[in-house]
């Protein structure tokens, strides 16, 4: 995809037609291999430049998008908030998606994504770096950072299934991962290496039950 804002690339590698050309780009693999495909990349609005995650049909159709509604405070320069949220569904699978901060420091996002029927809520996220930091080995240790273990706590808070996929930097904070609702991990990616990770989910185990009885109205 076009560059990433904050990683050195110039502002003409993410115009609003080198966006248009790659999503359509998506839309014509999702079409050929009959896959469904989440891709997160920047998007230009009237009101400014959003970060978001558009969700493309195994037909190649664009059937909406999520954007990141809470920024990190060292990203309001970057993007604007986004300001809803979607519900998706393919294959009789209901789904939700947060980007980045917001499933991290914001288990909301994936509240309401449960309590509105998802059985599994996709997190594209970029942790670590490509310049320095420390070579991670065992997925959850205890000295990792905290990222792994909020993927954890996100699907077993909600009973749902939680898939989280970072970045293949040198030096990654997380790996890509996917959760179950009872907070183990299913399967994940080997540290710093750019690949697909392959994961059996079954929707009737997601119940989304500590999820539905949370009282939304004691903390309004």
């Amino acid at each position: 995809m076009p560059g990433y804002p904050g990683m050195g690339y110039p502002p003409e590698d993410r115009t609003a037609e080198r966006l248009n050309e790659a999503l359509k780009e998506v839309c014509r693999i999702a079409a050929e291999h009959s896959v469904a495909i989440i891709v997160p990349m920047d998007w230009h609005s009237p009101e400014g430049l959003l970060n978001l995650a558009h969700v493309i049909s195994a037909k190649g159709e664009i059937l909406g998008y999520q954007t990141k509604n809470q920024l990190d405070p060292t990203e309001d320069h970057i993007w604007i908030a986004g300001t809803e949220r979607q519900i998706f569904e393919v294959n009789q699978v209901k789904f939700g998606i947060t980007i980045c901060h917001e499933g991290f420091r914001y288990p909301e996002s994936t509240r309401w994504a449960a309590q509105h029927g998802a059985s599994i809520v996709f997190h594209p996220h970029f942790s670590g770096s490509n310049t320095a930091g420390v070579q991670l080995s065992e997925w959850g240790n205890k000295d990792n950072p905290y990222y792994e273990k909020a993927m954890m706590m996100r699907a077993l808070e909600n009973t749902i299934y939680f898939a989280s996929v970072n970045y293949a930097s040198l030096y990654p904070d997380s790996a890509s991962a996917v959760i179950a609702p009872d907070g183990t991990c299913l399967k994940h990616e080997t540290y710093g290496r750019a690949g697909v990770i392959v994961a059996e989910i079954d929707p009737a185990k997601a119940t989304g039950l500590l999820a539905k009885r949370f009282k939304n109205e004691l903390y309004i």
